[in-house]
């Protein structure tokens, strides 16, 4: 295709439709006009949100479960600064999301206008780029520069342009992605897939960490193929249940907070770690339930994507940048099976009936009005096999890393170590556009609904029949389990005084309102709101009292006061007999 004349707006337009863009999300504003009149004339919808942080945080999930990068814009200013929590979560979630940013007009620039802001200065350190559009004639260059370092890098992009440079007239050629960008990387190295290959031929305990890269490239198949031939438990990186399926004999489930402790305890005797589409983040690695179960002196085999994430966190004894589907085939194909080790999978199984057992257990405390975990358990019977389901950030939340279990085409998105609240429902809603026939549902505490609840609205305005599964518990609970153990129960900030109830919240905002605070009567609500194919509120009345260990107790010391008007808060002279 030869050089044509079109308006920098037509140039975006048809660059975002050779790239597969089927709809944008955002806040319409006057910034970007030019370029959203062209939509639907393009076959492009724009899918108006209720505040713009919902914007990134559906396209975030959209990707996860498609594969295609997001794209969000709004308004010059403000619009773009709501963006920036969501940016940043998709960011260190490793999700590619491009955000279309309209700036103030190229003259105007420094005078501190009208919803003027210096988004680029903002953004950098959130984005894996911020890319300003220098002359209205690149703006289509810039946008696929935008797309091809968010698929090469796994991440955020900001694309800033002056409101003025989406009119005027260029002469460009819309370029298919495959003449800027490549799609897939290899399997690796060949002398590294040989040394991988032999390393874990010899190990005596090897185990297989599996990650984001698994999911993302639906590579599971040579996973099971490698665990099986070399007897090798798997463990799910943390907040990625969905990372192996678990209904497979050699499933250990997730390592990090509220993760398993049948995963960790088999982590921690490891020989060699075959850790596959992970960064092995810090938090994700730090010890839980007492158990330091990270073995630094066991052998790391990393892989992923991204060279910037190889050995960053955890010195390894091989590197691999490579596409984990890729070198996972490679690796299966060059291993020997060896007898099946029935020693290491009776271990195996008898650890996952313990921790089933202890979960199960106390999930059958009772609770006034009731026990938060035995809601988690009923949801989990009751969750179809293809459920989608996107957990917050927060006591229950994360209390649901230990129940939740996915297999066939299930999928697990979670909020992650960026770890902001209000993350969950827009999640819910983005990865219902990406399969709108699939059970979504979201599971949040009533301190994050309290960011969100605003976007019931859009879920009705588009019918995207996601099921919000509300914890009611009154209280901001990690931060009030922190103040238990650590502050001697001086709550401070952590009360919620909710309304009487959400259901007639929710209807108000024409959806569909439940209340629940009967155990028995979870299942049932639950398996009814998926069923009306309604957007639904189930709200769970629960017990805020029963609660999880602390979020962050490797962050937190007890406190010590030293000028005589705190010398009371000081632990030394608590009353211990309080």
């Amino acid at each position: 295709m030869s050089k044509v004349k079109m308006t920098p707006s037509e140039a975006m337009c048809e660059t975002l439709l050779a790239e597969g863009v089927t709809h944008v999300t955002g806040i319409v504003g006057s910034a970007f006009m030019d370029l959203l009149d062209l939509f639907p004339t393009a076959g492009i919808k724009f899918i108006p949100v209720r505040h713009e942080q919902s914007a990134g945080h559906m396209e975030d999930a959209y990707c996860r479960i498609t594969g295609k990068c997001g794209v969000i814009t709004g308004q010059n200013g403000p619009g773009i600064t709501n963006m920036v929590t969501s940016v940043a979560a998709a960011n260190m979630a490793h999700t590619p999301l491009v955000v279309i940013c309209p700036s103030a007009g190229s003259t105007s620039v420094g005078w501190d206008g009208f919803q003027e802001a210096d988004t680029v200065q903002i953004f950098k350190a959130i984005t894996k780029a911020a890319i300003r559009v220098p002359h209205p004639s690149r703006a289509a260059d810039c946008l696929r520069n935008a797309f091809r370092i968010a698929y090469a890098e796994r991440g955020a992009v900001l694309l800033d342009i002056p409101r003025d440079y989406f009119y005027g007239e260029l002469e460009e050629r819309i370029l298919q992605p495959h003449q800027y960008r490549v799609d897939k990387r290899g399997c690796g190295d060949p002398q590294d897939l040989a040394k991988a290959i032999e390393l874990l031929s010899g190990a005596k305990n090897p185990v297989i960490i599996s990650g984001r890269g698994v999911v993302d490239t639906q590579a599971w198949g040579p996973v099971a193929s490698i665990a099986e031939k070399l007897t090798a438990p798997v463990v799910c990186t943390y907040l990625h249940n969905d990372a192996f399926p678990a209904d497979h004999p050699l499933w250990m489930g997730p390592i990090g907070y509220m993760g398993s402790k049948a995963a960790m305890k088999t982590l921690s005797e490891a020989d060699v770690m075959l850790a596959i589409g992970t960064r092995l983040s810090v938090f994700g690695t730090l010890p839980q339930y007492d158990i330091n179960y990270f073995p630094e002196e066991a052998k790391i085999i990393q892989i992923d994507i991204n060279p910037r994430h190889i050995g960053r966190t955890h010195p390894v004894e091989l590197g691999m940048i490579a596409d984990a589907l890729e070198a996972t085939k490679a690796i299966d194909a060059g291993l020997a099976a060896q007898p099946v080790n029935e020693e290491r999978m009776a271990v195996v199984r008898a650890r996952q009936a313990e921790w089933d057992q202890e979960i199960y257990d106390l999930a059958m405390v009772d609770g006034v009005p009731m026990n938060p975990r035995r809601a988690l358990l009923e949801i989990c019977k009751v969750l179809p096999e293809n459920a989608i389901v996107a957990t917050d950030i927060g006591n229950v939340s994360s209390t649901a890393n230990s129940y939740l279990r996915f297999k066939g085409e299930g999928r697990h998105v979670a909020a992650l170590t960026f770890g902001n609240t209000g993350f969950a429902y827009p999640a819910a809603l983005g990865a219902q556009l990406a399969k709108p026939d699939a059970p979504v549902v979201a599971i949040i505490g009533d301190g994050a609904w309290g960011m969100s609840l605003h976007e019931v609205s859009t879920a009705v305005e588009h019918n995207l029949p996601v099921v919000a599964i509300v914890f009611r518990n009154m209280a901001w609970c990690a931060e009030k389990k922190n103040q238990i153990d650590f502050f001697n129960n001086r709550f401070i900030g952590c009360e919620i005084p909710n309304p009487k109830t959400f259901a007639p919240v929710a209807e108000a905002m024409e959806a569909v309102g439940v209340s629940v605070s009967d155990p028995e009567q979870v299942g049932p609500a639950l398996a009814a709101a998926l069923a009306s194919r309604k957007p639904t509120v189930l709200e769970i009345c629960c017990d805020g009292t029963q609660l999880a260990p602390p979020f962050r107790k490797d962050a937190f010391k007890m406190p010590t006061r030293l000028l005589p008007k705190y010398a009371h808060l000081d632990v030394r002279n608590w009353d211990m007999h309080d």
